[in-house]
């Protein structure tokens, strides 16, 4: 074989060799991205499963589906007048009082109306916490999130929270009785139901009063969004990362036990009173 017939063998054979090298490269390098990616998977929901047990819905961005904040509204709830409801109260009225403003406790409640975990201790004890306040052991002064918009993705938590400004425009009692429904109601975190106005019309239709042409109206026009964001973002600023918590006179109270369940009825309303200090 002449030398240039071995040298014209020789180029096809490196060439081929380059080629398998950069494929075997190419091949290693998507499969180190894909247990990168399998690694993040997993430190998801690791997170959210040791914020179960917890009994928390953890008010820090676990993932954000679209890359967009919704917990603020958007531009448009930003560069909207804030409307403020009638009822609200507290710094720059975003708080929510339920109860005798004059009682002797109070209990600070943080919630997002998107939050499972919220759904959960609101179904065991949810009537219970609600009693209290009514025979005057404690006032309620809500504080309400926002942030699983940012976590999920979408806009549930503060359409679901600019509605309930439109309830509580008209009364308190209304917006109490909303705020229930809303928890009865809630649908899946992961679909982001309440980012539909309808099905939050729907769920104002469950409570006797509140779907008044006034409500409809505000719940449809996003009246009171940019309060709503004004509320999230108060939240956002409380020190508290995540839901539900709740404070009797500015001391925290255990609200779920070891394994991730809600306490009882009478495990909270004793929790109440010794904290209190009238048991």
């Amino acid at each position: 074989m002449s030398n240039k017939q071995q040298n014209k063998n020789s180029g096809k054979q490196q060439t081929h060799d380059q080629r398998s090298t950069a494929r075997r490269e190419r091949l290693q390098a998507a499969r180190e991205q894909e247990l990168r990616a399998e690694k993040r998977r997993r430190r998801i929901v690791v997170g959210v499963s040791s914020a179960v047990v917890l009994g928390l819905c953890v008010g820090v961005a676990v993932i954000v589906n679209n890359g967009n904040s919704h917990s603020g509204g958007g531009a448009a709830a930003a560069s909207a007048p804030v409307v403020t409801p009638a009822n609200a109260g507290g710094p720059g009225g975003t708080v929510i009082t339920y109860g005798n403003p004059n009682a002797p406790h109070t209990l600070d409640v943080y919630e997002d109306f998107r939050c499972p975990i919220c759904k959960k201790f609101e179904t065991t004890d949810g009537q219970t916490v609600q009693q209290l306040a009514d025979n005057g052991t404690y006032k309620i002064q809500y504080h309400l999130a926002a942030f699983l918009d940012d976590n999920l993705g979408g806009k549930g938590s503060i359409q679901a929270l600019a509605a309930a400004g439109a309830a509580l425009n008209q009364s308190t009692a209304d917006f109490k009785k909303f705020h229930d429904a809303l928890y009865a109601n809630q649908p899946s975190e992961q679909t982001d139901g309440y980012g539909d106005v309808n099905t939050l019309l729907d769920v104002a239709g469950q409570v006797p009063g509140l779907k008044t042409d006034a409500f409809v109206n505000a719940v449809k026009a996003d009246t009171y969004l940019p309060w709503a964001q004004k509320v999230a973002e108060a939240f956002n600023t409380s020190g508290v990362n995540g839901t539900p918590t709740m404070k009797l006179d500015g001391k925290q109270l255990t609200l779920f036990d070891n394994a991730g369940n809600p306490i009882t009825a009478q495990q909270f309303t004793a929790l109440v009173q010794q904290t209190a200090g009238t048991k």
